[in-house]
């Protein structure tokens, strides 16, 4: 749902991969990521069917599962913000792949005429933002020792499909690569590099109703952890949730009648002050102040997101400086 762009990812190419893995065995060269013939006979457009399909369906279902996990960045920033950084990491490491093959060629004389095909420069390049931006929250520990994040699986999924081929770690170089360079607030690569308003309307238009799922009604809302303690949290979770939608409800209504911004301070403290071992890193001693500072980029993230300065602001002093919990409630409320 609110992923439409993700959704033909996931259905488009890994359809293609299938029927050429199956019935269409012949035409699987045209989709061969070939550098030898790009370079020597200028065969360009191997680089747009050589990076799109997968052939091998280990890694077809590996990107397929990683696109899925990363469709929160195109709920959270939108279609065209999204198909701008996929389009943009796309680009540079299409580049990055070229300029590595030649410097392992002149560092270590290995020649690589072909790499393994497929839209793995962009889910690679996935990763930068996924690991800057989303949160680490430990949900269990194995041994004592070796914690389990929400956001472990996703590192084992990309470590597999690293893992896959003989070449690929120049695919995920070159992606990792790509993703830092877009993302980069100093080389402004997002202003050039960028779908137009105009095309956004397009696909808008034609593609997205194609694409597009109703939102679901039967979703469970209480978490299916795998311990009773987890359940216990996720169902804690659930009831802090419910209390503060209404808190902002009848705050609204106030607001409505008295004119005004939302006290944010007066939502959060309960959630904030709550002992929680996942969030250990963030302070819980009762009384304690909120911080005065914020940061301007993440004032600015929110703000390109449609949220007001003032309640960006507010949001974010609110939530002790946390992105993702400020987005969250931004958005429901």
């Amino acid at each position: 749902d609110k992923a439409p762009l993700s959704k033909s990812l996931l259905l488009v190419p890994s359809a293609i991969s299938i029927l050429l893995t199956l019935l269409f065995q012949h035409y699987q060269k045209f989709f061969a990521y070939n550098l030898q013939a790009v370079k020597e006979d200028f065969q360009i457009w191997r680089l747009v069917c050589g990076r799109t399909i997968c052939l091998d369906l280990k890694d077809t279902f590996c990107s397929t599962l990683l696109i899925y996990n990363f469709r929160i960045f195109e709920r959270r920033y939108g279609s065209r913000k999204f198909s701008s950084f996929l389009l943009g990491a796309w680009m540079l490491s299409a580049l990055f792949d070229l300029l590595l093959v030649e410097i392992t060629q002149y560092i270590f004389g290995i020649t690589i005429n072909s790499l393994p095909s497929g839209f793995l420069g962009p889910v690679f390049a996935l990763f930068v933002p996924f690991y800057s931006s989303i949160p680490r929250v430990q949900v269990t520990q194995v041994l004592g020792y070796f914690s389990i994040t929400n956001k472990s699986l996703v590192y084992i999924l990309g470590l597999q499909l690293l893992t896959s081929g003989s070449y690929i770690w120049i695919l995920a170089l070159s992606g990792l690569i790509s993703g830092i360079c877009y993302n980069s607030s100093m080389l402004k690569v997002h202003r050039i590099l960028c779908v137009p308003r105009w095309v956004a309307k397009i696909f808008s238009w034609t593609l997205e109703p194609v694409f597009s799922s109703v939102e679901p009604t039967s979703e469970v809302r209480v978490g299916m952890g795998a311990t009773v303690d987890i359940q216990r949290q996720q169902r804690m979770e659930l009831l802090d949730r419910q209390i503060m939608m209404s808190q902002v409800a009848q705050m609204r209504r106030q607001r409505q009648q008295q004119g005004g911004m939302i006290n944010w301070n007066r939502l959060f403290p309960p959630l904030r002050h709550r002992h929680n071992a996942n969030y250990q890193d963030h302070p819980s001693e009762q009384g304690m102040p909120p911080p005065t500072e914020v940061s301007e980029e993440q004032v600015a993230r929110l703000m390109e997101m449609g949220f007001s300065r003032g309640d960006a602001l507010e949001a974010l002093r609110a939530s002790n400086n946390d992105l993702n919990v400020a987005t969250n409630f931004l958005l429901q409320h």
